[in-house]
């Protein structure tokens, strides 16, 4: 008779919040999250930062807008001491300066706070595991950015698909042009006839493209009038890194 495999160890989870309601209601739902362990709690930036060196989380789940530091600046200095912390931003705002400030400080994922407690949980997973896990919400602001943030970066008209940048594959690059269209993803597996989860997957897989992970290579992809858009260029020069 073989034994039972062992369940996986939880997920060691920081938060930083500078509202005590907020910080106190979060961590109770974190507690109570399978797989999740709240390991400490912080009011502001500062603490964060020495908090995360007593307890060495997998995961922090860092508010933006704190007194004494800010979550985008706290996050910036732990990615420069601990490359491999991952960071989820936290916040109420799903604003441009928001969330391309967290990707530019480091962050690996963005949450808003009306996110269910199953969205919390499943980003923190897939933080720990490695992938990117950004709000559907925030989707577009990402593509405005790569994109100029005046055209389309893909044509999804249906229209004879140009060369695609790298190894984008022809349905990524569909999901991309849906994406900065503005569809959510429930919208784009009813566009795509998949399931929400298909597209979950397509979404983690543009993030981790060598394309645009990589700053120092440039691949083009034509937008809808035709003229090339380097969405590895753009990632350069507005300071992200994607996943």
């Amino acid at each position: 008779m073989t034994e039972a495999a062992s369940p996986p160890e939880p997920v060691r989870v920081l938060l930083a919040d500078d509202q005590r309601l907020v910080r106190e209601s979060l961590g109770t739902l974190l507690g109570l999250l399978p797989g999740i362990d709240l390991v400490a709690s912080a009011s502001n930036g500062e603490e964060a930062l020495a908090l995360i060196d007593e307890h060495n989380p997998a995961v922090v789940l860092m508010d933006l807008r704190m007194p004494r530091l800010d979550g985008i600046e706290a996050t910036r200095r732990e990615r420069e001491r601990r490359p491999d912390i991952r960071v989820i931003a936290l916040t109420t705002y799903a604003d441009d300066e928001s969330v391309l400030g967290a990707l530019r400080a480091g962050a690996r994922g963005y949450l808003t706070k009306d996110a269910g407690s199953e969205d919390i949980r499943t980003a923190i997973l897939s933080v720990a595991a490695g992938e990117a896990a950004l709000d559907p919400s925030v989707h577009h602001h990402v593509v405005a950015a790569l994109a100029g943030g005046k055209e389309r970066a893909i044509d999804s008209s249906g229209a004879a698909a140009p060369e695609l940048p790298d190894d984008l594959t022809p349905r990524e690059a569909e999901v991309l042009g849906l994406i900065a269209e503005g569809l959510t993803n429930a919208e784009i597996a009813e566009r795509l006839f998949v399931s929400p989860t298909t597209v979950k997957s397509h979404i983690n897989h543009l993030f981790t493209k060598a394309a645009l992970r990589d700053r120092a290579r440039r691949s083009t992809t034509p937008t809808a009038s035709g003229s090339p858009c380097r969405l590895a260029e753009r990632a350069k020069a507005i300071g992200i890194t994607i996943w």
